[in-house]
């Protein structure tokens, strides 16, 4: 947590899911540059106790696909500060490939974190983000999940990522109905292509035959993302920003 002059979150808690590489560990270093306290979530314990070294955070190592890993996170947060005040969902896999033929195991593990993992963290944080907002110093509270353009777009060899974005798309703006008379405001952040490890995940064979197919020009930086996520959530009280859509310039989907 920074310390000396006050920031726009000094006091506040941050759970940050997928933090050990990209987006998530950029958004990390940028809320504790903000002033929070940040807690980092991912399965890669010995990238996030790096991390948490260089930054003064807490590592919550776990599969947050899994309910009881989403819970345990949640709770590693509340019992680091006892408070929690902004979620930042940026757990998730992006297993490019056709649907014929696919091996369906990817399909699972794309919902099961990207999907699902999301909707278990937030369920589980929820109450303490609705104390937050009732009492906390800044009286209002704030869940960010980076979804991305293909919640928006639907490409060819990403049908299933598609439809997990476009799931946490709808997730989020249900919930946002449900909580923002409660000063819980959610917000997704759809970024085009970004320079992670991310796409890489996918199989080999698959990456060889989609070379060159798309060509975003020079690519957004996680640094932008998490720029981004920390402009959303230090807002004042009264305003909510829902949806932010980011792309490289010259990215043309």
């Amino acid at each position: 947590m920074a310390t000396g002059t006050a920031t726009p979150l000094t006091g506040i808690t941050a759970l940050v899911t997928g933090a050990s590489s990209g987006i998530g560990e950029a958004t990390a270093r940028a809320l504790a540059a903000a002033g929070a306290t940040v807690v980092l979530a991912a399965r890669r314990g010995d990238r996030l106790r790096k991390l948490a070294e260089a930054i003064g955070g807490v590592v919550a190592e776990g599969d947050l696909g899994d309910e009881a890993g989403a819970q345990a996170a949640v709770t590693a947060a509340v019992r680091a500060t006892g408070r929690l005040d902004v979620v930042v969902n940026s757990a998730g896999l992006l297993l490019l490939g056709p649907v014929d033929g696919a091996p369906t195991d990817e399909w699972h593990r794309m919902v099961r974190v990207g999907l699902m993992g999301t909707a278990f963290v937030t369920r589980a944080a929820l109450p303490h983000l609705l104390r937050a907002a009732a009492d906390g110093p800044r009286r209002v509270a704030d869940v960010v999940t980076v979804s991305s353009v293909g919640g928006r777009i639907a490409t060819p060899n990403t049908a299933v990522y598609n439809a997990v974005k476009f799931g946490v798309n709808g997730f989020s703006e249900a919930l946002r109905q449900e909580v923002a008379r409660r000063h819980v405001r959610v917000c997704v952040v759809e970024p085009g292509f970004v320079a992670t490890e991310l796409a890489s995940h996918s199989r080999p064979e698959v990456l060889q035959a989609l070379a060159g197919d798309f060509d975003p020009g020079e690519p957004l930086r996680p640094e932008d993302v998490a720029e981004t996520i920390v402009h959303v959530v230090t807002r004042p009280r009264h305003m909510a920003i829902g949806e932010v859509l980011l792309r490289p310039t010259e990215q043309l989907q």
